[in-house]
């Protein structure tokens, strides 16, 4: 919702400055709507997961070099089409409803369980932090070969055409374990994510929503602060995974790394050979911005319907 009015505002601020634009000469009014649509689409976050991508990778081809996420949009939309950005969305679409499903119906019950148990029914963060971590494993198992296949399409002159296409090239040239290598690096970043994620989360709501009622300024604003910090403290570990994803050819034949990258230390190695300290931190602005209304639309969104089946339930039980 927050994500399409500022979009919403920033195409209305883009149509205001393309009639201006049309005062003046035609070529002067084409780059001017074009920088406008340039600034609607920062505003939209999956474009996001395409830039996150891109800045991360090592040593990226002279024609993908970018210094800022506003550089890389525009340089990305102007030379590769409008839509290019929301590249490989689709793939996330599929797998993401049956991994979020499982992954909140997780948290919620060993949340529960776990705070029967330490604080008698109480909010515990150590419980918050556990279920977290133990719904990841779930989720990342059906997320992560859409993982693959969607950053394989994001890459810089990406060889695929369509999702499909690159299931098939993936699973005949590597076999079907390429679609998990990054599985124990994706599982090392999300645990210690979303243990950030859910205690930030519900240290915010302890914050400005103690009552713990629905509340969906409290439930955005929470999701938001919370995606932002674990996404900024997981980001080594992101580009590691992003680096076994991509088998990023150009960074692994200049250190003479020959067949495939496997293995999370052997990511991190090659990392720092390629890139130092900052290396691990390539992308970091695109993958909080990313972040930030993923996760706030994502809270938002599920307390929304905890609150609508809950509140059905008590009144289906008081009706009788």
């Amino acid at each position: 919702k927050l994500v399409s009015q500022s979009a919403g505002l920033t195409l209305l601020a883009g149509y205001r400055k393309q009639s201006d634009c049309r005062r003046n000469k035609l070529g002067q009014s084409r780059e001017c709507c074009k920088q406008e649509a340039i600034r609607a689409l920062t505003a939209l976050s999956p474009g996001c997961a395409l830039l996150q991508t891109r800045m991360q990778s090592l040593q990226p081809d002279p024609k993908a070099q970018y210094r800022s996420v506003y550089e890389a949009l525009k340089k990305i939309v102007l030379t590769e089409g409008f839509w290019r950005p929301l590249r490989g969305i689709n793939v996330t679409m599929l797998g993401a409803g049956p991994a979020h499903a499982m992954y909140f119906a997780c948290y919620e019950k060993i949340k529960k369980s776990l705070s029967d148990t330490i604080q008698h029914g109480g909010n515990s963060h150590l419980a918050n932090g556990i279920a977290g971590s133990v719904a990841t494993l779930l989720h990342d198992a059906v997320m992560n070969p859409a993982e693959v296949v969607k950053q394989r399409m994001q890459m810089f002159n990406s060889p695929y055409k369509s999702v499909l296409q690159c299931v098939r090239t993936v699973r005949r040239t590597e076999g079907l374990g390429a679609f998990y290598r990054s599985y124990t690096t994706q599982l090392t970043m999300n645990v210690p994510f979303q243990a950030i994620h859910f205690i930030t989360y519900e240290f915010m709501q302890e914050q400005v929503n103690p009552r713990r009622e629905y509340n969906p300024l409290s439930h955005v604003f929470a999701g938001g602060v919370a995606g932002a910090v674990a996404a900024a403290a997981t980001t080594p570990l992101d580009v590691c995974k992003t680096l076994l994803n991509t088998q990023e050819n150009t960074a692994l034949s200049s250190l003479n790394i020959s067949g495939h990258l496997s293995g999370m230390v052997n990511a991190f190695r090659t990392v720092y050979k390629l890139g130092g300290i900052a290396g691990y931190f390539r992308g970091v602005q695109a993958r909080v911005i990313y972040q930030i209304p993923s996760t706030a639309i994502a809270w938002s969104v599920y307390e929304f319907f905890k609150y609508f089946l809950t509140k059905h339930k008590l009144e289906k039980r008081t009706s009788f």
